[in-house]
């Protein structure tokens, strides 16, 4: 679908990411140092979607499959401006449009559209593009981290960020909670009207825990407004959207 302007208003800072014991990262303390050189950094791809976007369901599935890597956190964002064609996204909240907005801003884009692509904070697609979505995650993957750990405690209610070089500005900590695997929503209004389509990893709350500048932070994490949702926490910088560090469970 092409982008339209002005349909999202401008609203509550953007949401984001996905936390668990960061994948295949050693686990390290809020006290910690930053992280070795190696390649243990997960890939944080998030997609915006709506079940309204006839263009959308072949994204939804690359999602999908990005979702069940390893070292990748995969996040699906429903957004609610393509409402007014017929069908009211059932996952959608104005914060996750709100979280798009921002990325336009940052990325310089013309609009807002689905399904897009965003790749670690800094790089954008849209969702056909498959082929070359595949080759940035892998090429993601391979790049050597000089980022802070983020960790997960034991009891699962707080995550602490350890010590590293903080871009100017410093950096957001946001925690995204979200449903784990597919679900499937029968759709009977719109451009997808008569099919069931399929999402993987829809993000359900997002919430900003607060700001790391460097040093060592142990931050609480709220209650779920749901049971059983998974958890991603992102540490994202400020003046571009980078995502520095992220760890989902």
């Amino acid at each position: 679908m092409k982008g339209i302007r002005g349909l999202i208003t401008a609203g509550a800072a953007a949401v984001v990411m996905s936390g668990a014991a960061s994948s295949g990262a050693q686990a390290a303390s809020a006290g910690s140092g930053s992280r070795a050189s190696t390649p243990v950094e997960p890939v944080v791809v998030e997609l915006f979607t709506a079940q309204g976007c006839s263009g959308c369901p072949e994204a939804n599935a690359l999602l999908e499959g990005l979702a069940g890597r390893p070292g990748v956190i995969a996040l699906t964002y429903a957004v609610d401006y393509w409402d007014y064609l017929g069908w009211p996204d059932t996952f959608a909240q104005p914060a996750f449009a709100e979280r798009q907005r921002a990325y336009q801003d940052r990325l310089r884009l013309r609009d807002v559209y689905t399904p897009q692509v965003i790749i670690d904070g800094s790089r954008q697609f849209s969702g056909a593009r498959a082929a070359e979505i595949e080759s940035v995650v892998e090429e993601e993957a391979g790049r050597l981290i000089f980022m802070p750990e983020v960790e997960f405690r034991e009891a699962g209610d707080r995550v602490g960020v350890g010590s590293g070089r903080a871009p100017e500005g410093g950096a957001e900590v946001w925690l995204v909670r979200y449903r784990s695997g597919p679900q499937i929503v029968q759709v009977s209004q719109g451009e997808n009207r008569g099919l069931e389509v399929r999402h993987a990893n829809v993000v359900r709350e997002v919430t900003r825990l607060g700001e790391w500048r460097g040093r060592p932070i142990l931050l609480n994490l709220p209650e779920p407004s749901e049971d059983g949702l998974h958890m991603a926490v992102l540490v994202q910088a400020m003046d571009d959207g980078r995502i520095l560090a992220a760890a989902a469970r």
